[in-house]
């Protein structure tokens, strides 16, 4: 805190300078208010936002003459000149399209969508009311280029560009400027505990690498979310939702979502505002009983391990556990596991708070605001095993200062891991509370080799010897069960429980100068940042069972834009940024950006950017040690390798009964698991096998991954038909992702003696590690959104996405990318927000094509699937509100977009939003 305390003092001084304070409206062509329009002045970034009646004020260094700006999704900019402080200021706005709305996000300066030098998409005000998805942050999904996977209910990834899981750690989302990633997990959890949809001001989306002025994290794209300033938006605000969630797997269930908005202007120097919001269902109920790939399609099968089934991940070689007896297949058998229902109630919450205080000591747009922010909630995240995220916890606590031209903030950021706990080793130690692993194996080879010596068939031999070995197994909803299961879940002692606990946060303070109003001939930024890190998860997620992990990273950057007119019908705007970063960890990063935008005839851009970015490895690349159940995952700092140690059993009566091994053997001595799977695969027995198929693994440790990318874009407007299309391609350097390998307990890999007989006993531990690959991965896409007016008001919107990866699978197939993403996918859309008088509807429909998901639960193709959504809407002027029903996935074909996770099912809903137009 002391950190953050220390820059927020470096970056606080400023000076005083004569004010101009201005005052007016923004209304439509109908004299109707617009409220949320951006207005500013021209040629800096300075500005305001209208509040619920059109009305704004703003206060400047400069003396009239000068012209204002105002903008709005869905109208054309409209321009006026203020000759004095006195002026009557009315600007009336013309329905015009998206590309005349005003973003930030772009170039951390106010700037038209139509001139930004990147892609950038806005979801506003407008678009919020008229979303078809239940709630705005699912209407994210209809924005082009945007992949949302849906691991929950109330958890939702989103994603541009590639290269996702659940733990998507290349996509920033930031609320009003706060990183909103867990500090235990290094990733947003969607809107989980995030924002209250009637304080939602704006959202914006920039696809891509933006390094170059947001830092390592910011490498395949970030969200920002605003939200409303007291100051502008005043009142009490709410909604209501209720309706139903209809699954095949778990029926209809109720789905209830509510919230609030307060705020006041209590002066024009103080200002106060405090949101609620509530969320309460069933969540998406996980039936995928097929087994995982090489494990059998079901329990018939020996060595089955289903997707949602847990306990069965504990397998062993019976042969090798034998001690090589002859009579005994050379099999490997798994224990019978308990269904994902049997371990979860599936209880879907979210209840989130956060409250401002903001103070205007000048009555101008110099501003000290605290912002605080606490959400608690259940939710199920799919990771590498399947976790019930209970009653987990995060609080944000933000101080800011800034005005037009400047901010400097400092937050903290806090989780509580609740009563969370781990699925797949939940069903893990219900079995082992009732029969240890050794006796459950021990009995089964012995059965087995009785039932064999007297007659049996070998298929009858398994079964008899699964019976006997499952003698007295504790059932669901058994009291035996229910104890085994209440000890296990409160339990975080890895070797015998499954909750894990957290209680880690991060640091963070940034600041950013923008010199407009002291230097004409163009505009210059500067800015930087600091984190630090603390993590604590007593053991149960990283290597801290001794304590915190601590450590800090800090960038500095700087940009420059310049407009050019060429001629009387081109004009051109370049830019160019640099940002350095640099972890305590790692060697220091310049990520450098160029871009170029030429207009022309107004109605046409055309931009081209060129970028590099990199990210630093996550807390879990660096730090993490968590036995997943068939594998342990081992982060690859230097200081991490030899943190994690634990003991083994060992089958082969040479060797001692029991070794303890560091998981730094990941890293030093053991073979890929691709070969060891193709050595095992070569023979039935140890002398029949091909010891030269076996390859070295020993996995590098991991450095920071590296991107350069190369976009070009056009915007324009053909009569009534906007045009918005980009193209993209990306080399990446130093990929990170997991790699596959297993250590023999005993043996040094290349011995070709006993490391070999540790793979023929079954005595060997596979870990997925953190490391970079040495194949070129590459990435490429396009993306094209038409919009227009047809049928008089009716408003149509198309949008294709094209994106592929470029990487050698074969030859390295240990290696796994995780691109994740379909390579079509189609979004359309079609409504009218004025059909007859107040009503409106929105149709929107979604295809993805098919494609393989890959991350550490499983692997697996995902289908290609549809969906619809609708909404009816009815306004009501006099109340600033307004009734909706509707629908999503309407047309009821269940879907899934990862391996592992329930299907989606309908919602069905009907909802009144008060005071909130």
């Amino acid at each position: 805190m002391r950190s953050i305390l220390s820059i927020l003092l470096l970056f606080c001084g400023a000076f005083t300078f004569a004010q101009t304070t201005i005052s007016g409206t923004v209304v439509d062509d109908n004299e109707q208010p617009v409220p949320g329009a951006n207005v500013i002045i021209v040629g800096t970034s300075t500005g305001n936002i209208t509040d619920f009646d059109g009305g704004f004020t703003i206060t400047t260094d400069l003396t009239p003459p000068f012209s204002i700006q105002a903008s709005s999704v869905g109208f054309e900019t409209a321009t006026l000149e203020v000759t004095s402080s006195s002026d009557v200021i009315k600007l009336v706005l013309t329905e015009g399209t998206a590309l005349d709305e005003v973003v930030i996000s772009a170039s951390r300066t106010p700037e038209r969508i139509f001139e930004s030098p990147v892609t950038v998409e806005r979801f506003g005000l407008k678009e919020i009311k008229n979303t078809a998805s239940a709630d705005f942050y699912d209407g994210l999904e209809n924005l082009k280029g945007v992949d949302v996977n849906t691991n929950s209910l109330t958890f939702k990834s989103i994603n541009t560009r590639g290269f996702a899981t659940f733990a998507n750690n290349r996509f920033m989302q930031l609320v009003d400027g706060m990183d909103n990633s867990t500090p235990a997990l290094n990733f947003p959890i969607g809107n989980l505990v995030g924002m209250v949809e009637t304080d939602v001001l704006s959202v914006e989306l920039l696809p891509g690498a933006a390094s170059a002025l947001y830092g390592a994290n910011a490498f395949n794209g970030i969200l920002f979310m605003r939200s409303k300033n007291p100051f502008d938006f005043e009142g009490i605000s709410g909604y209501i939702k209720q309706g139903i969630t209809s699954q095949d797997a778990a029926g209809d269930n109720s789905y209830t979502d509510v919230g609030i908005r307060m705020a006041h202007k209590f002066t024009d120097h103080f200002a106060a505002k405090v949101n609620f919001g509530w969320l309460k269902g069933t969540d998406w109920v996980a039936d995928n009983y097929a087994g995982k790939p090489g494990t059998g399609a079901t329990r018939a099968s020996l060595g089955y391990d289903g997707y949602n089934v847990f306990g069965d991940e504990v397998a062993t070689n019976i042969r090798a556990a034998s001690g090589g007896l002859g009579i005994i297949p050379d099999v490997t058998v798994s224990r019978t596991g308990y269904n994902e229902s049997d371990l979860t109630d599936y209880n879907a919450e979210s209840i989130k708070a956060d409250w401002g205080l903001y103070l205007r000591p000048w009555a101008n747009d110099f501003e000290i605001a605290y912002v605080g922010k606490i959400g608690t909630g259940s939710t199920i995240y799919q990771g590498s095993n399947r976790y019930y995220i209970n009653g987990f916890t995060q609080q944000q606590h933000k101080i800011e200062v800034r005005n037009n031209n400047f901010f400097v903030r400092g937050y903290v950021v806090a989780d509580k891991a609740g009563d969370s706990y781990d699925m797949t080793v939940t069903g893990i130690q219900i079995n082992r509370a009732w029969k240890s692993d050794e006796d459950w194996f021990g009995d089964y080879i012995n059965t087995f080799a009785g039932a064999t010596l007297g007659g049996a068939t070998e298929e009858q031999a398994h079964a008899a010897a699964r019976a006997a070995a499952e003698s007295g197994r504790f059932l669901p909803g058994t009291p035996e069960f229910q104890a085994a299961f209440n000890r296990s879940i409160n339990d975080p002692e890895l070797a015998t429980g499954s909750k894990f606990q957290d209680a880690s946060k991060y640091y963070h303070a940034d600041g950013n100068y923008n010199f407009s109003h002291l230097v004409d001939w163009a505009e210059i930024q500067v800015g930087g940042s600091f984190r630090q890190y603390s993590l604590n998860s007593s053991g149960t997620i990283y290597t801290d069972s001794d304590g915190p992990i601590e450590y800090s990273e800090y960038g500095i950057y700087t940009q420059i834009q310049k407009d050019l007119e060429l001629s009387e019908s081109i004009d051109l705007k370049l830019t160019g940024s640099i940002r350095y970063d640099k972890s305590e960890l790692f060697d220091g990063f310049l990520s450098p950006r160029l871009a170029a935008g030429f207009t022309v005839n107004e109605n046409h851009n055309i931009r081209g950017s060129f970028q590099t970015g990199f990210r630093n490895p996550t807390t879990q690349d660096l730090f993490i040690g968590l036995d997943a159940g068939p594998y342990v995952l081992i982060g690859s700092a230097e200081a991490n390798l030899d943190r994690y140690v634990r003991p083994y059993s060992v089958n082969n009566p040479a060797q001692a009964n029991s070794i303890n091994q560091s998981a730094g053997n990941a890293y030093t001595n053991s073979f890929s698991k691709a070969s060891v799977d193709a050595y095992l695969a070569s023979g039935n027995t140890p002398g029949t096998r091909d010891a030269s198929l076996l390859k070295i693994g020993n996995s590098e440790v991991v450095k920071p991954e590296q991107v350069t990318s190369f976009e070009v874009g056009y915007r324009g407007k053909l009569n009534r038909l906007i045009v918005d299309a980009s193209v993209y391609y990306n080399s990446y350097k130093n990929f990170i992702s997991n790699e596959s390998v297993i250590a023999p307990l005993y043996g040094q890999v290349g011995d070709n003696s006993l490391s070999i007989d540790a793979i023929n006993f079954d005595d060997t531990q596979e870990y997925q590690t953190y490391t970079n690959s040495d194949a070129n991965v590459n990435s490429y896409g396009a993306s094209i959104g038409l919009t227009t007016k047809v049928l008089g008001d009716f408003d149509l919107g198309a949008n294709y996405t094209f994106a592929k990866q470029d990487f050698d699978q074969a030859a390295d197939p240990d290696f796994r990318t995780s691109f994740n993403t379909p390579e079509h996918k189609v979004k359309l859309s079609f409504g009218n927000t004025d059909l007859f008088k107040n009503f409106g509807f929105n149709v929107a429909w979604r295809w993805s094509d098919a494609y393989f998901w890959q991350a550490t639960f499983g692997d697996g193709d995902i289908p290609a699937y549809h969906t619809l959504d609708a909404q009816l809407s009815y306004t009501i002027p006099k109340l600033k509100s307004v009734i909706k029903v509707g629908a999503t996935n309407m047309l009821g074909d269940e879907y899934f977009t990862a391996i592992g996770t329930g299907y989606i099912g309908s919602m069905y809903y009907a909802s009144i939003v008060i005071n909130n137009l």
